[in-house]
């Protein structure tokens, strides 16, 4: 396959512990439309909720977009990384658009600025939430605003660290409890359903990878 290079679909390459990883929007298309995706809760008591995992150039680097939700006390996502999102409504005509509106709503990201690769999954969470991902190229990119009441700032994180945390840390071809599951970040730890959300994305990015099969000899 001849992989193109152009303003969004920029080759991304680079090596750790002797491993070349090469990936690129194109290539990310084409794990998510044809990757096994996490499936439904088993019960229907669970709250719909719709989230982006945005994929954008930066600097030459595949970044994921993520916010960090306020200090506020009680608040029951204090502190915590996440994906931007939130809850289905009634007037939503189905998930994606409730994912599209939460994505406006709380990043100022509207629908023109997103190509939508496909879903990720259902990942359902302690609390009886049901979060399904959408995955996204974050493109035509403009100043991102939030609400400071619920939002304390926002996040780019390269793609790259994420993949190397996960390579040192041994996460690649298993599944990590959730206290063992983390990935620290500067002064941040990415942990619960995002963690989960992030090795399942990695999972299947590594899993298309040549050099996958040397990874587990790290």
């Amino acid at each position: 396959m001849v992989l193109q290079k152009n303003r969004f679909y920029m080759i991304t390459q680079f090596c750790h512990n002797g491993i070349t990883i090469e990936t690129d929007f194109s290539a990310i298309t084409e794990i998510i439309r044809n990757a096994d995706r996490s499936a439904f809760p088993p019960t229907l008591s669970y709250d719909s909720t719709c989230v982006f995992l945005l994929l954008f150039n930066k600097n030459s680097e595949l970044n994921i977009l993520t916010i960090q939700k306020t200090d506020n006390e009680g608040y029951p996502w204090r502190n915590q990384v996440a994906l931007p999102g939130g809850h289905v409504e009634k007037e939503d005509g189905s998930l994606v658009e409730a994912a599209y509106r939460e994505l406006e709503e709380e990043v100022n990201i509207t629908q023109d600025q997103v190509d939508l690769i496909g879903p990720l999954g259902h990942f359902p969470t302690i609390n009886h939430k049901d979060i399904k991902v959408y995955i996204g190229i974050w493109k035509n990119r403009r100043e991102i605003i939030f609400d400071p009441e619920e939002i304390s700032r926002v996040l780019e994180i390269p793609l790259k660290t994420l993949i190397k945390t996960h390579i040192d840390s041994k996460y690649y071809g298993r599944m990590p409890d959730i206290h063992e599951l983390i990935y620290p970040l500067d002064d941040i730890e990415i942990w619960g359903v995002t963690a989960r959300i992030i090795h399942h994305f990695i999972e299947l990015i590594l899993k298309c990878s040549e050099t996958a099969k040397n990874l587990n000899s790290f």
